[in-house]
């Protein structure tokens, strides 16, 4: 009898683009790999959905999106007469696919409480040589481009820059799927207008208005959605959770949770002993593990836990203040002291509900720059080549001062 041979070259339906069609074998066989299958199971916008009930898309979404967006540009650059070898094009698709690979449960959260020293993009590489293992040195080049090791430049800059397809996809789909319209940019528009000149990636003098309603909306989506106050207090309520159950599994206390959290809430977990057994486990944590803990936490017996989970069970959140200027120690000293009366808890406890942080958003930064191609061939910084002087501003860092306390 003759023997099925699978259909690899499938398509998925994306509610934004459309169809997406996998390109070859080797990205399906990334792509049905249990490390990328978990990113069904890692939401990208960690607790936004508390603000946009919406926002319930997943990594595994911003991804397939991203490889969509890359075949595009390399369309689009080869029609331009910029070579792209079907190696380096492989590559790059792989390289895009992956980028995100590294991210914990509810994406940053882990990062800053129970992981600690290693960042989500030092995972991705890990998972990524451990894939490129398993594919006998298939991802060698996705790589190395990943890493920006690469000779040709704007390979590396179509994975990471200013204007990077990481960027164009997630402003798109973040925006499409909170209702905040002030993100929906033209990825088409823009992905139409790339070149590379002196091997940079550039964008021609007629996509000029895409670029600054581009810089524009990153700049709007950071105050209204990522930077969102409520979101704000999710996000470091779900830290001080895991910051106090990781307190207590150090001290001996029994809390539930699957092997995998419970591995990193009883091992001091970092850059210097994350090895591969440490990455496997990785692999088997995602935003299920914490929610599941977090429900059966609201009613552990140790109050601080128990309050902090209840917060984000029932959106019990904490009372949240901005402003441009540090907050006064004594106003600082007088909110925990009500804290520590409402709770009665003790001075060491009270840090978990009263805490206070800066945030900064600069949309652009000339470190980098994006360069338009003027028509003679010159080569000029956005920010100079505009005569929107909005763009001028966008490149100065915005910082504000928030406190949570409880209400």
């Amino acid at each position: 009898m003759k023997k099925n041979i699978p259909n690899k070259l499938k398509i998925l339906n994306d509610p934004i683009y459309g169809f997406i069609q996998i390109p070859n074998s080797l990205i399906f066989d990334i792509i049905e790999h249990p490390y990328f299958q978990r990113l069904r199971r890692i939401t990208q916008m960690g607790f936004s959905n508390l603000v946009y009930p919406g926002a319930n898309h997943t990594r595994f979404h911003h991804a397939i999106g991203c490889m969509h967006l890359m075949q595009k540009a390399i369309r689009v650059l080869r029609f331009k007469q910029v070579e792209i070898s079907e190696a380096e094009e492989n590559a790059l698709c792989i390289a895009i696919l992956l980028h995100d690979i590294g991210h914990g449960a509810f994406s940053h959260a882990l990062e800053h409480s129970i992981v600690n020293g290693i960042s989500h993009e030092e995972i991705s590489l890990k998972f990524m040589k451990k894939l490129n293992q398993e594919f006998a040195g298939q991802l060698s080049l996705a790589i190395e481009i990943f890493e920006g090791k690469n000779a040709r430049k704007f390979l590396g800059q179509l994975i990471s820059s200013q204007l990077d397809i990481d960027r164009l996809d997630y402003l798109k789909r973040d925006s499409f799927y909170t209702g905040v319209t002030e993100g929906n940019i033209s990825s088409d528009r823009l992905i139409a207008m790339i070149n590379v000149k002196d091997d940079e990636l550039v964008i021609e003098q007629k996509g000029i208005y895409s670029v600054e309603k581009f810089l524009i909306a990153r700049r709007l989506m950071y105050w209204q959605v990522y930077l969102h106050k409520t979101g704000l207090v999710a996000e470091n309520t779900l830290v001080n959770v895991l910051k106090r159950a990781k307190e207590l599994a150090g001290e001996g206390v029994q809390l539930f949770a699957s092997s995998a959290l419970k591995h990193f809430l009883e091992a001091p977990i970092s850059k210097a002993n994350f090895t591969d057994e440490t990455l496997e486990i990785f692999s088997r944590l995602d935003d299920y593990d914490v929610l599941s803990a977090i429900k059966e936490w609201v009613h552990h017996e140790d109050k601080v836990l128990s309050l902090l989970a209840t917060m984000i069970v029932d959106r019990k959140l904490l009372r949240i203040e901005i402003q441009q200027e540090a907050f006064q120690e004594v106003y600082i000293a007088k909110r925990r002291e009500k804290a520590m009366r409402k709770f009665h808890i003790s001075e060491k406890d009270v840090k978990y509900f009263v805490f206070h942080q800066k945030i900064s958003n600069q949309a652009y930064t000339l470190k980098s720059p994006i360069y338009i191609l003027s028509k003679n061939g010159n080569l000029k910084d956005i920010a100079k080549a505009s005569d929107q002087l909005n763009l001028q501003a966008l490149t100065i860092p915005v910082v504000k001062h928030f406190i949570c306390y409880p209400k």
